[in-house]
């Protein structure tokens, strides 16, 4: 009987169909190592043996089962971070059953392991008052003031993913007739987004000094002078979210991260009247159904639609079905 020993499979799984393949993110390859960390540790301690001892088969339904309710329960991850991890086993039982037909049977019994579903909240966003308090936070007369500053009116007019963010280059910033930002969007889609006039004149002032030689730097360095983190820019938010709360009560209650700022700017356009399809197209959204959510969240346009509306004059009562089975099934 051939024996397949899952750290071959696990090893070709990153390094040809991710990294070579697919040309994963690094984001992505990140997020399938985590999963893997977890599994493999957590497979270990149930069946007793170190990882690189492990076979496919040993990785069952089981042992997957587990996991998940594992990370849920012992980790107190979320509904979302445990269909996160479930989805980078899928993709890795995928690349096995093609490249093993004898384990086809095995795998397709844990990619029928479902997603489990949550509730969706409601996104959060800012409204022109929270966004002006916020703008208005950073104290311009200090390099850092002037550097959150402009990354804060960028994140908020263009819509910029974090990691888009981090990755900018003080190149990527077309100044002038046309002024736009450039950026490399997630699924390695390159897109330019226009600069509003106050956006151009602030990014014009903090590239003075920035773009002196033929080198590519980061448009927003830390005090080191290398790329800011994920985490700094979500400190970042946090500082000035905390100092402008004094300015606008309403910041006091919400739960503001950088990717509101996002939700924020697409909202800005939504209430403007710009076209769902131009937001998805400037935001880098893959689907149009994606910024549905944008309109799902939007009070002012639910509003709009209720008052052309017209009360129901219909007689008040109850429907009473005359038949015992429609009585039957009304009752369930």
């Amino acid at each position: 009987m051939k024996i397949y020993s899952l750290p071959i499979y696990v090893q070709r799984f990153f390094t040809e169909r991710l990294a070579t393949q697919l040309k994963a993110s690094p984001n992505t390859v990140a997020s399938y190592r985590d999963a893997f960390r977890l599994l493999l540790k957590y497979a270990s301690d149930q069946i007793g043996r170190a990882p690189t001892d492990l076979q496919v088969a040993d990785i069952d339904t089981t042992i997957v089962g587990g996991f998940l309710v594992f990370i849920e329960t012992v980790r107190g991850n979320g509904a979302r971070s445990r269909n996160t991890r479930l989805a980078a086993i899928r993709s890795f039982f995928k690349y096995v059953a093609v490249n093993e037909p004898q384990l086809l049977h095995h795998c397709q019994r844990i990619l029928a392991m479902p997603s489990k579903r949550y509730n969706k909240r409601t996104i959060d966003y800012l409204n022109p008052a929270e966004i002006d308090a916020l703008l208005a936070a950073p104290n311009l007369t200090t390099w850092y003031g002037r550097r959150d500053h402009t990354l804060l009116l960028l994140a908020l007019q263009t819509g910029l993913r974090v990691s888009e963010l981090i990755n900018l280059t003080c190149g990527d910033i077309v100044l002038g007739t046309g002024a736009h930002v450039r950026c490399m969007g997630k699924g390695r889609k390159e897109r330019s987004t226009p600069l509003r006039k106050d956006c151009e004149e602030a990014l014009r002032n903090w590239l003075m000094g920035h773009a002196d030689d033929d080198q590519p730097k980061p448009l927003f360095v830390s005090n080191r002078g290398g790329q800011l983190s994920r985490d700094a820019i979500e400190r970042i938010v946090h500082k000035y979210v905390k100092l402008a709360s004094s300015e606008c009560a309403t910041l006091k209650d919400k739960r503001v991260t950088p990717h509101v700022l996002r939700h924020s700017a697409a909202m800005q356009l939504l209430q403007n009247g710009v076209d769902r399809t131009v937001i998805a197209l400037w935001l880098g959204h893959e689907s149009v159904e994606t910024t549905q959510m944008y309109i799902h969240a939007n009070m002012e346009m639910k509003e709009q639609a209720m008052a052309k509306t017209k009360p129901v004059t219909a007689p008040a009562g109850r429907y009473k079905p005359n038949d015992k089975l429609l009585a039957f099934l009304e009752a369930l």
